[in-house]
């Protein structure tokens, strides 16, 4: 089981900026994906930016030129900076983690997420 705990959701003014940090509970060099995720109201949970296996970088095309997706092993954290907020923005984000075991079970994992409200 891996426990994931999200910090630095808040409120913030259209163009603004926003960082999120996510702790893991064990070393993120065991984890086959880390990254963010985001559930807005009435809407799906969509993919923001994750890393993947083999060190590449999945982001969504809304996001791309604003928010920056960033890993430090060392403390097994994952963050993403987000500048240039626009109130589309406005969701809760889930920090993400995928481990593959060595029965090639594959688990996924949420945080329990932080809010991220952004006015117009």
């Amino acid at each position: 089981q891996v426990q994931l705990v999200e910090s630095g959701g808040g409120l913030v003014q259209a163009g603004g900026s926003l960082r999120l940090s996510c702790t893991a509970s064990e070393s993120t060099f065991n984890l086959n994906a880390i990254g963010w995720y985001r559930q807005a109201l009435g809407k799906q949970r969509e993919l923001v930016a994750v890393f993947n296996s083999g060190a590449t970088i999945n982001y969504a095309d809304a996001v791309k030129g604003r928010f920056t997706v960033s890993r430090d092993n060392t403390k097994n954290t994952v963050a993403l900076q987000m500048t240039s907020l626009k109130p589309e923005d406005t969701a809760v984000y889930y920090c993400y983690a995928e481990k593959l075991y060595s029965d090639a079970t594959k688990y996924y994992f949420w945080g329990q997420g932080t809010q991220v409200t952004v006015s117009s």
